[in-house]
């Protein structure tokens, strides 16, 4: 198993209780879900988002898409998906497509999806091959001060 090296400086060095499962190499966070079987609104994906001021990492389920419109409303910027070449110079220890949601990890602030809930959360350790559990109240304390809202809508 192979955890992001900032992802588990970040983690340990906040005293986080998580463990990481293991699993066949996935393509996308809903293949992901199938081949760790977990539940997919337990898994929780991270898109990376960029305007002229800076970069975002909003963190939704797996089941979900992020809405550009609902969120350039409710931030009042026009952030746009950033490209795979932005993703490798910020994201340097983890594989293409795997970003971990622990933005502070990488210096980088959070938007939080409303529908993040349940007991329990798994999310990418920077790999397609390892996933990092925990308890989402867990999670959501290791993000105090994120954003919130509702900029997701379900998977078509």
């Amino acid at each position: 198993m192979n955890v992001a090296t900032r992802l588990k400086w970040f983690l340990d060095s906040h005293g986080a209780e998580y463990d990481t499962l293991s699993h066949a190499h996935s393509g996308s966070s809903l293949d992901t879900a199938k081949k760790a079987r977990v539940a997919p609104d337990l898994l929780a994906k991270s898109v990376l988002l960029e305007d002229e001021r800076g970069y975002l990492l909003a963190v939704l389920p797996s089941t979900r898409r992020i809405s550009l419109r609902e969120i350039r409303r409710q931030l009042g910027r026009k952030m746009e998906l950033a490209t795979e070449g932005e993703l490798g110079g910020l994201f340097g220890d983890c594989e293409p497509g795997a970003v971990p949601p622990m933005g502070p990890a990488y210096g980088l602030p959070v938007l939080i999806d409303d529908t993040i809930e349940g007991s329990d959360l798994y999310f990418e350790s920077g790999n397609h091959e390892d996933l990092i559990h925990m308890k989402t109240r867990d999670f959501l304390m290791l993000l105090d001060g994120a954003r919130r809202g509702l900029f997701s809508e379900l998977e078509h």
